[in-house]
C-alpha cells in the first residue's frame, strides 16, 4: 500500500468533520470518494495535503508518517494537489504559473526538461504560453492547473472535483486527460461531485457520509450496490 489512513479524526472549529477514517491506496491506482455535500471528502484531500491537521490518527505514505508534517514537507514526499477553486495567479501568463510547480526543484535543466514533457502532454501550455492565466476559460485553467501539477513528477495526485462548472466538451476533455495521467502510472486520489463519472474513472471507491466509510469496494462493486445507487447514484432501490 503506498498510502494508509487509519482512525483519523479531523475538523474545523473544534468539530470533527471525519471521524474515525480508515481507508488504503495501493501504488498506481485511482481512488474516488464520494458521497453527499457535507460528508467529509474534500476533507480528506485537505488532511493528506497538510492543510488541515488530524486531530488523532495516523497517516502514513510509503512508510514515512505524514502527521505533523507541513505542506511543504509532504509536497515534497510527492503529494500534490489540484484544489476545487481555480489557483492560477491571473496576471501571471500561462508558461510562469506551470513553472511555479517546479519551485522546490534547483536543476534548471530538469525543470526544462519537465516543462517540455508537460508541453506534449498539454499543448495549451505551448500555445498560450505567453497569455496571462486570467484570459483562460475555466476549463482551460484547469487544464493549466494539472500541467503545473506534474511538474515535480509526483508519486500522488489529489483532485479535488475536477469537473466542477464545466462546460460538457471541456468535461471530457479533463477526464480524457485524467485518463492519460492513470496511463503513465500515477496514483490518483479524486473527489469528484459527479458519482457515476469520477467512480468509472477508478479502480477502488469510497462512500463517505457523516465523515465516516459508508462503502469500500471495486468501482464496480460500488456502481452496483442498488443502495448505494439509490442514495448517491440516481438510481432507485428494488421493491424486492
Amino acid at each position: 500500500m503506498l498510502l494508509k489512513i487509519h482512525n483519523i479524526y479531523a475538523g474545523y472549529d473544534g468539530g470533527d468533520v471525519l471521524k474515525g477514517i480508515d481507508l488504503t491506496v495501493e501504488k498506481a491506482t485511482t481512488t474516488c470518494i464520494v458521497g453527499p455535500n457535507g460528508a467529509g471528502k474534500s476533507t480528506v484531500l485537505r488532511v493528506l495535503s497538510g492543510l488541515l491537521k488530524p486531530r488523532l490518527g495516523e497517516i502514513t505514505f510509503d512508510g514515512h508518517s505524514l502527521i505533523g508534517l507541513a505542506p511543504r514537507q509532504i509536497l515534497a514526499l510527492g503529494i500534490v494537489q489540484v484544489p476545487q477553486n481555480h489557483s492560477l495567479f491571473p496576471s501571471m501568463t500561462v508558461r510562469e504559473n506551470v513553472r511555479l510547480g517546479a519551485y522546490m526543484l534547483n536543476d534548471s535543466a530538469l525543470v526544462a526538461r519537465r516543462l517540455g514533457e508537460v508541453e506534449e502532454m498539454f499543448p495549451i501550455v505551448k500555445t498560450r504560453a505567453n497569455d496571462k492565466a486570467g484570459n483562460l476559460s475555466g476549463g482551460q485553467q484547469r487544464l493549466v492547473e494539472f500541467a503545473r501539477c506534474l511538474m515535480l513528477d509526483p508519486r500522488m495526485i489529489l483532485l479535488d472535483e475536477p469537473s466542477m462548472g464545466l462546460d460538457p466538451r471541456t468535461f471530457k476533455q479533463v477526464i480524457e486527460t485524467i485518463k492519460v495521467m492513470q496511463s503513465s502510472g500515477r496514483t490518483i486520489v479524486l473527489v469528484e461531485q459527479n458519482a457515476r463519472t469520477g467512480l468509472s474513472l477508478a479502480d477502488n471507491g469510497v462512500v463517505l457520509e457523516s465523515g465516516r466509510v459508508r462503502l469500500e469496494g471495486t468501482h464496480t462493486e460500488i456502481l452496483n450496490n442498488p443502495e448505494i445507487g439509490h442514495l448517491y447514484l440516481g438510481g432507485t432501490l428494488s421493491k424486492a
